[in-house]
């Protein structure tokens, strides 16, 4: 039997900057060093990065998914993702529109339907990212429009057992769309359809 303990209620914020120092900025993120404050009075520091939200689109058709592969800098190799990204530009972009500009440039595909599934954040320990999942479906293919960021970038359709198959190699790494697969089984799960 589980039995509930009651504990004083917790201030709204935690952990609060008394002092923020940007450290460095460019047009993709700014990095801060927070002077923090508990509210027990403890103080310490807080690195953090801080770069705008980004749309992950689920492209999925004839029971699969088409994914991209390029070449990731900060872990010197090539990975199979979702595809994914912001623009810089404009930081408050629909996500919507945000994701059919992604997935037009990355994978040429325009989508019918786009469906949103949820928001998650991608690393909250040290970022304020979040990302937006959105599944498109009734794919139409088309010309990719890649920017010089996306040099290499290769797309293909994989079948679900052969994106499960990539996970299990290792060549399909990225959190995001892991996490993405998962809310896109729940949806399935909730519309009552069949892997």
């Amino acid at each position: 039997m589980h039995t509930e303990t009651s504990q004083p209620p917790l201030p709204e914020h935690e952990l609060v900057a008394t002092r923020s120092t940007v450290v460095y900025t460019n047009r993709w993120l700014t990095v801060r060093e927070d002077k923090t404050l508990r509210h027990d009075g403890t103080e310490g520091i807080y690195g953090l990065v801080e770069k705008p939200d980004f749309a992950l689109v689920i492209p999925y058709a004839d029971g699969g998914f088409h994914l991209v592969e390029q070449y990731r800098y900060p872990v010197k190799g090539r990975y199979w993702e979702f595809p994914q990204g912001s623009w810089e530009d404009k930081p408050d972009a629909d996500p919507i529109a945000l994701a059919r500009g992604e997935l037009a440039e990355e994978t040429g595909l325009t989508a019918a339907t786009i469906k949103p599934l949820g928001h998650l954040f991608e690393a909250y320990g040290y970022c304020n990212q979040g990302f937006h999942i959105l599944l498109a479906t009734e794919l139409t293919a088309g010309e990719t429009n890649l920017d010089e960021t996306e040099a290499g970038l290769i797309s293909r359709w994989f079948s679900e057992e052969e994106v499960w198959q990539l996970i299990a190699q290792g060549r399909f790494k990225d959190a995001a769309s892991i996490a993405a697969l998962a809310l896109f089984q729940r949806h399935r799960t909730e519309r009552g359809e069949q892997r």
